[in-house]
């Protein structure tokens, strides 16, 4: 069997209309800043194909702490102690932030939850065993939970694969910066973020030769399947133009 690619955005920069005509898949960053608008979420599935795919990004409330300028987003109220929210500890506060996310993951039948946790959530023993505290802890629904970590746990390979082994946790990255995927991982979960800069490089327009290359990867890889999505400025060109560059082969 060949593997299947599906081909998206990190979020809808054009037309839902045009996204579902012509890609394969949105990763949803409304939940990341507050997922109680259940309601869109109902239009969204409604009017989409039925093998459209949405992955959903989990509250920041999840894997963030506390940050005025993140919180000034919610536009709602956030029951108990704000210090006890993000990181991913295990207490009653997050564990609410998380079920919040899968009311959406349940509305829109998403196979995929998406974790980030920022840099400041350093590649440390006592964070790694946080991590697989909670991805052991929480409900998946027989969702797929990937993981893209921030920051250094790239450069601490060994303990980020630990976690992975552990927990059954999907790990996520930008491929084509060299994250190093478990060899034992059956999906590809890639978020492209552009070359060139620190970690991030929004502005950058990827070239036929990256193209090319992310398509040669991801056979190196044998995915069962792989999830690829365009996470910069020119993300939706960028995405048909790599769907050309795969129906050519």
């Amino acid at each position: 069997m060949g593997i299947r690619i599906l081909v998206g955005t990190c979020g809808f920069q054009r037309s839902r209309r045009l996204h579902y005509s012509n890609l394969d898949v949105v990763e949803v960053q409304q939940t990341f800043y507050d997922p109680r608008v259940l309601e869109t979420f109902y239009n969204w599935r409604r009017e989409a194909p039925l093998d459209y795919e949405f992955t959903v990004k989990a509250w920041m409330l999840v894997s963030h702490e506390y940050d005025i300028r993140l919180w000034s987003r919610i536009k709602g109220d956030i029951p108990g102690d704000k210090r006890n929210y993000g990181s991913l500890k295990v207490t009653s506060e997050t564990l609410w932030a998380w079920s919040k996310t899968i009311e959406v993951v349940e509305v829109l039948n998403s196979k995929v939850i998406v974790v980030q946790t920022p840099p400041s959530f350093r590649a440390s023993e006592e964070n790694a065993i946080r991590a697989t505290k909670f991805f052991t802890t929480v409900e998946s629904r027989g969702r797929i939970i990937v993981w893209e970590p921030r920051g250094d746990w790239w450069e601490k390979l060994d303990l980020l694969l630990k976690i992975a082994r552990e927990t059954g946790v999907k790990i996520g990255g930008d491929i084509l910066r060299g994250r190093v995927l478990p060899e034992w991982q059956d999906i590809v979960y890639a978020r492209l973020h552009g070359l060139g800069g620190s970690e991030v490089n929004y502005r950058y327009k990827y070239k036929d030769e990256d193209l090319v290359k992310l398509k040669d990867l991801i056979f190196r890889l044998k995915p069962r399947v792989a999830y690829i999505l365009f996470n910069n400025v020119y993300s939706y060109d960028d995405s048909i133009q790599f769907k050309k560059i795969l129906k050519s082969e």
